[in-house]
């Protein structure tokens, strides 16, 4: 039985993407029979404590000799004299959800800080898997070579089509709605809004992301209350406590703006009250600045939600934005550089665009965006036909776990 210890910051329950992942990936290897030891380690990472790094350091002393060892960035990054210090008698694979650095918000000196410490683990490891070729592409400039690299992206679950909130509202029935056919026949790819650009009835939006700056919840609300049609409501889904400073200027925000009636914070969600609120949206929204993949826009393309995102991780491939021609849709995002080997990625097909994505931290293409999607229901129809077939070709958790399966058995000792 193949053994592998996997070093995991704070709660492995933790409700976010990466730690998301890492569950998946450990339960499908104990599934395939492997022997996988979690150890957890403080939670202060990626800025550990002076005890924090102490522990840390026991915990990789203590594993056997030729031990294949799975640190989590969110680790790894801040500890590289101990990584260091153990890489000549263990095989140390790095798992780089985004680089510590890429984080919206750090004071410049902390990011520079971050990214030569993550340098120099990165540089002592065995071998480096990210989730997404984005990310495979940013380790490129902390030297990380493109043979001692792979990439395994995140599985999705499949899904049940979103029935949206015409279906599941009962205090708007269809009949308040213009059929998507009485409004628009233009193709997407030179659409132009069309002449009824304010339907009778509420569009729900849905936004699944954790309350920090990265996510881009301001420019999302700035966008909204700039656009002149109030047809519209947002559930922004993701913890509330994680960041509270954050979150106060988040509802100080809403109000000025004059907004707050129409946007609900409803905090984390486990999974069945999560699927509740998918199952109600007729848009899903994620103004992120930066993401390693974009798990959440990936859940809702399983469930057949037309997308308005931005161009970072995977996003833009995984609505079916492709850099061999594209869409008109693309906000001029420019094509990403050649990528290492892929362990695990989407099957993606040429077809309909699922979304409309933006530049990350761009206002104006963002506010256009979302009011060319709110204004045009055969928009958001085309769209989510779009959906329904990006759906079909995400890969799944299997796929993910066979792949990771591979890069260790790569790097194992006999």
């Amino acid at each position: 039985m193949p053994l592998l210890v996997v070093l995991v910051p704070g709660d492995l329950e933790t409700r976010t993407g990466g730690y998301g992942y890492d569950r998946r990936i450990i339960a499908g290897l104990r599934g395939r029979g492997w022997s996988v030891d979690v150890q957890r380690l403080d939670d202060s990472f990626p800025w550990p404590t002076a005890t924090a790094r102490r522990h840390a350091a026991r915990v990789l002393a203590a594993i056997p000799d030729g031990t294949t060892v799975l640190v989590d960035g969110l680790a790894l990054g801040s500890l590289p004299e101990e990584v260091a210090r153990e890489a000549a008698r263990l095989e140390i694979v790095a798992l780089v959800h985004h680089p510590l650095a890429a984080e919206t918000g750090l004071d410049p000196h902390v990011a520079a800080e971050l990214e030569d410490s993550e340098r120099l683990a990165l540089a002592a490891v065995r071998f480096v898997v990210t989730t997404s070729p984005a990310t495979a592409a940013a380790l490129a400039g902390y030297g990380v070579e493109s043979d001692r690299v792979a990439v395994v992206e995140p599985g999705t679950d499949p899904a049940p089509l979103a029935r949206g909130s015409q279906r599941t509202s009962p205090t708007l029935p269809d009949a308040l709605c213009p059929e998507p056919s009485a409004i628009s026949h233009q193709p997407l790819e030179s659409h132009q809004p069309s002449a009824i650009s304010h339907q009778p009835c509420e569009v729900s939006l849905l936004c699944v992301a954790t309350l920090i700056p990265r996510k881009g919840h301001d420019l999302l609300f700035r966008a909204l209350a700039s656009i002149p049609h109030r047809n519209w409501r947002l559930i922004c889904a993701g913890s509330t406590e994680r960041d509270p400073a954050t979150v106060e200027r988040l509802r100080a925000q809403l109000e000025a703006d004059g907004i707050d009636d129409r946007v609900e914070l409803v905090g984390d969600l486990d999974a069945a009250r999560l699927a509740v609120q998918y199952d109600r949206a007729d848009v899903f929204v994620l103004p992120t600045l930066h993401e390693g993949y974009g798990m959440a826009v990936a859940e809702a393309l399983a469930r057949g939600l037309p997308v308005v995102s931005t161009a970072t991780g995977a996003i833009k491939e995984l609505v079916g934005i492709h850099d061999d021609g594209g869409h008109a849709n693309t906000g001029g995002v420019p094509s990403q550089p050649d990528r290492p080997a892929n362990t695990g990625s989407a099957r993606l097909q040429p077809g309909r665009p699922a979304g409309v994505v933006v530049p990350p931290g761009d206002l104006n293409a963002l506010t256009a965006a979302l009011s060319r999607v709110l204004g045009d229901a055969r928009l958001r129809e085309q769209l989510a036909e779009g959906a329904q077939q990006a759906r079909d070709n995400l890969p799944t958790w299997d796929d993910a776990v066979a792949a990771m399966e591979r890069v260790l058995e790569r790097v194992a000792r006999p």
